[in-house]
């Protein structure tokens, strides 16, 4: 398959990150069909913001950085979220509630882009308000892509914005999980298991055994990351560079190990540029820096 023609959506929340250094648009799902559309793939975030500033200045941008956008206009506000940074620059957060992207309308548009996706990723914040129509939007997304496609469900777990039903709904249904190292204790206690197994031990018995999940992203921080992809296992360092923040840092992570993975790379080169990607992006302000060139020949070297 030709990198080119690969076809990514990002599916959830379109939101802004309010940092210290000012406002940055983000949103884990608009993150990823960033690095993706940077990588070379044709990318879509599919959404909903609201018919106000921020959504005009949303919409703006990503059109700018020549992401497509399918986010029909909502009479709820664009969702935001304040972010705090500690010491070593890690977000804090504090999200608007009840806005567009907890009531993305399933529309005949959005049906027929997920009938020609090749790869799509979904996590649980879009997916936090049970009254919303978000939940029922991304479930359909899902269901309607075709065989052999990618469903990366990254996790992303914020505040208290998860249950049970949640992640068991989107462990059903995708063929890749991502979670890290905060996470892992969280999801193994909501499904009853024990909250000291290793990455290995969870993905052999939890996401093979229970899921038929092939496909396991674990990202640890400092401390490196691993990845496992039909029973193959690469475990990588993470490399030391001086940190402006780290929003955005594990999508570009998820985004490049995934596009890697569909254009045919070997296991460990996909995650050595993603580790490459995210480290970069940790040096910059904000969730959306353009890569410079030496890192995206990295997976591509036709490209």
């Amino acid at each position: 398959m030709s990198l080119a023609k690969l076809s990514c959506v990002g599916l959830g929340e379109i939101l802004w990150d309010i940092l210290p250094a000012g406002p940055r648009l983000g949103g884990a799902p608009a993150n990823f069909a960033f690095h993706a559309m940077q990588l070379g793939c044709e990318s879509l975030v599919v959404s909903s913001v609201g018919s106000d500033e921020r959504g005009d200045e949303a919409l703006k941008i990503l059109a700018d950085n020549g992401v497509k956008v399918l986010a029909p206009r909502s009479n709820k506000q664009t969702g935001y979220v304040k972010a705090t940074l500690n010491e070593r620059g890690v977000p804090s957060y504090d999200f608007a509630l009840d806005t567009a992207y907890d009531n993305i309308p399933l529309t005949d548009e959005v049906l027929a882009a997920a009938r020609h996706t090749d790869i799509c990723c979904f996590g649980s914040l879009a997916q936090r308000q049970e009254n919303g129509s978000s939940r029922a939007t991304i479930a359909a997304f899902l269901d309607a892509m075709p065989q052999g496609s990618i469903k990366v469900f990254d996790i992303n777990l914020r505040s208290n914005f998860f249950n049970r039903a949640v992640l068991e709904a989107g462990m059903k249904r995708c063929t890749a999980f991502k979670c890290n190292d905060e996470e892992l204790p969280v999801v193994l206690g909501l499904f009853g298991k024990d909250q000291s197994l290793t990455a290995a031990e969870f993905y052999e018995q939890v996401l093979r055994a229970e899921f038929g999940i092939d496909t396991f992203v674990y990202t640890c921080g400092e401390h490196g990351s691993d990845v496992f992809v039909k029973g193959e296992h690469n475990h990588e360092p993470t490399p030391k560079v001086e940190v402006v923040d780290t929003v955005g840092a594990g999508d570009s992570f998820t985004a490049t190990f995934i596009v890697g993975l569909a254009q045919g790379c070997p296991i460990k080169q996909a995650h050595e540029t993603a580790v490459a990607v995210a480290a970069y992006v940790c040096g910059q302000n904000g969730a959306m820096p353009k890569l410079p060139a030496e890192l995206k020949v990295r997976l591509n070297p036709q490209a």
